[in-house]
């Protein structure tokens, strides 16, 4: 009782901050938020008009042309758009069982002992930079896919009717399939970390009550913790994916920086970082630096489009959520 007659005399004893303080926090706040919109929007306007050349030129055949010939000044968008979709999922599919993976490791089944270390482990892979990803992957990871993966691929897949098509051709190691797995293996510590963090949120009260009431492990984790925590993992995993739409020098080095359109997952391609990162330097014309910049542009949108999605995919959830309650 002491204590709480001690702390209403110290809040008593405080100068008041009056209504201006009070304004003026709130319009600082208002304004902090603002400039965030202010500078996403003032990106936006800035790529999307140095990349107006390119749209008036070519239209909306811009984003379904292939070619990509700065002799002719005939530039298209699909080649880079494809390649960096295609390999944008090639890393999520490894990379959130992975994650997920992990995550239920340091949370449910690693002994105390071992769970700061891993942990440890990981967020230091976070801070690896991306140009050390890519020399090791054309070093060492690109001729590992040649000579072991790629043509294991081609047998076991190549005769399949449908799916056989993307595993068709020659070894290379350097190609679209080898670009989304070494993503893959960059966005991993994000997006478990993401995950590890909000499984360690669940209330152990849940956890307790669940294995009282007999649940296995397994069941623990699809039954209580997933359903708790499915809306942050969902954030985490988008947040993987924006990194994998945007990366440039680790896909740089690996892809083959090639404007071909194949459906080979072994053939090299292009994704839209790497296109810019390789040709904005040796840009010759106004067109071709303008079809560079509206390359950044659709980049934008498509993170945009994305991230969008997202979110908009949480609140679905929490309403969800919210109405059965």
């Amino acid at each position: 009782m002491s204590g709480l007659l001690v702390a209403r005399s110290e809040i008593a004893a405080r100068p008041a901050v009056g209504p201006f303080g009070d304004r003026l926090f709130r319009a600082l706040l208002i304004g902090a938020a603002l400039s965030v919109l202010a500078l996403l929007g003032g990106a936006a306007i800035a790529i999307f008009w140095g990349g107006l050349p390119a749209f008036r030129h070519f239209g909306l055949g811009f984003f379904t042309r292939l070619a990509w010939d700065p002799v002719r000044q005939d530039f298209g968008a699909l080649v880079p758009i494809y390649g960096t979709l295609v390999t944008a999922a090639i890393a999520m599919i490894t990379a959130v069982p992975v994650s997920f993976g992990i995550a239920l490791f340091l949370t449910e089944v690693a002994p105390h002992w071992l769970r700061a270390p891993i942990g440890a482990a990981i967020e230091l892979l976070a801070g690896i930079p991306s140009i050390i990803y890519g020399m090791w992957g054309l070093f060492v990871f690109a001729p590992f896919m040649a000579d072991h993966v790629e043509p294991g691929l081609t047998a076991l897949l190549g005769p399949l009717p449908l799916l056989g098509v993307l595993f068709d051709g020659p070894p290379l190691g350097i190609g679209m399939l080898t670009a989304g797995l070494i993503l893959g293996i960059m966005v991993v510590p994000f997006i478990s970390a993401v995950m590890r963090d909000v499984f360690r949120l669940v209330p152990q009260a849940l956890r307790e009550s669940a294995l009282g009431l007999g649940a296995t492990r397994w069941e623990l984790v699809w039954r209580v913790v997933l359903p708790y925590t499915r809306s942050a993992v969902l954030g985490g995993v988008f947040l993987g994916l924006g990194r994998a739409l945007g990366e440039t020098m680790a896909v740089t080095f690996v892809l083959g920086n090639a404007h071909d359109f194949n459906l080979s997952l072994f053939m090299p391609s292009t994704s839209i970082a790497a296109a810019i990162a390789n040709e904005f330097t040796e840009a010759d014309s106004d067109l071709y630096r303008a079809s560079l910049v509206a390359l950044g542009f659709v980049l934008f949108v498509i993170t945009f489009i994305v991230l969008a999605l997202g979110k908009l995919m949480l609140a679905r959830l929490a309403q969800s959520e919210g109405s059965r309650r």
